[in-house]
């Protein structure tokens, strides 16, 4: 589904109505995994008239912050944030990668320093600059003994490869622990991989929500988000409302979930 926006407002109508979606909601309807693409900073800061599309990924990368507040208060347990893909480490321009990487580290050093927030960097490290790198482990550090929101951040990700570095790590283990290809080959599941991927652990995200209007994957999530409900919103990342994530909970919470059936 599409959600079209319409004025900014924040004044006395936008908070009754922001208190009417709230009360549509109950504990059992919320999601318990929510991953986010946010997409359209670029687009953003150049329909702004900003100086560089870096100030289009800093306003995105508040917004993301301000978007788990809003998760956390309305008692989601995990949430995914799609912030740079494996691809865009070789794509982007180099000084437009330089700002994001430099805006990643400091959104997730923020998020870290949240009371009760736990920060897990997911996809690969090697490939990312190393500061990168090093404060994405220290905000996992940091965090790891925490309770609270768990926080995903899909860093230097992509979909297929967490795939395959699952399916290495099984390879890896089984031969460990003395045992043939034949017999893995035999014996591998689904439950398995899914145990072997950057997520493990965690359950698969109940709903996807894309900025932007765009309506495609991007290669996020594609093993875990194969029965997941989708939203799209119209909105630019940062332009994002709550009443837009309040729409989109209240919609997820309509629908008959099917897996697949």
């Amino acid at each position: 589904m599409t959600a079209t926006r319409s004025g900014e407002g924040r004044g006395f109508l936008y908070r009754l109505y922001s208190s009417h979606l709230r009360r549509q909601l109950t504990d059992a309807t919320v999601p318990h995994h929510v991953a986010m693409m946010i997409d359209g900073n670029r687009r953003w800061a150049r329909q702004a008239g900003l100086a560089t599309v870096a100030d289009g990924h800093r306003a995105g990368a508040a917004k993301m912050h301000e978007f788990l507040r809003w998760c956390d208060a309305l008692g989601i347990r995990v949430v995914s944030l799609y912030l740079l893909s494996h691809d865009n480490l070789r794509k982007r321009d180099s000084q437009e990668l330089s700002d994001l990487i430099e805006i990643i580290a400091e959104l997730a050093d923020e998020l870290s320093l949240e009371p009760g927030w736990r920060v897990q960097h997911v996809g690969r490290s090697t490939g990312l600059p190393p500061e990168l790198a090093r404060v994405l482990a220290d905000a996992e550090g940091r965090t790891r003994g925490n309770t609270g929101l768990h926080v995903n951040l899909a860093v230097g990700y992509g979909g297929r490869g967490e795939i395959v570095d699952a399916v290495r790590s099984i390879i890896t283990q089984h031969q460990r622990d003395g045992g043939s290809l034949e017999e893995l080959a035999a014996s591998l599941t689904p439950e398995q991989i899914g145990e072997h991927l950057y997520t493990g652990g965690q359950p698969d995200p109940d709903l996807v929500i894309r900025t932007s209007g765009e309506q495609r994957l991007s290669d996020f999530l594609l093993w875990q988000s194969a029965h997941s409900e989708f939203y799209f919103v119209e909105a630019l990342g940062p332009d994002l409302r709550e009443v837009d994530f309040l729409r989109a909970i209240r919609d997820y919470a309509t629908r008959d979930r099917r897996y697949g059936g």
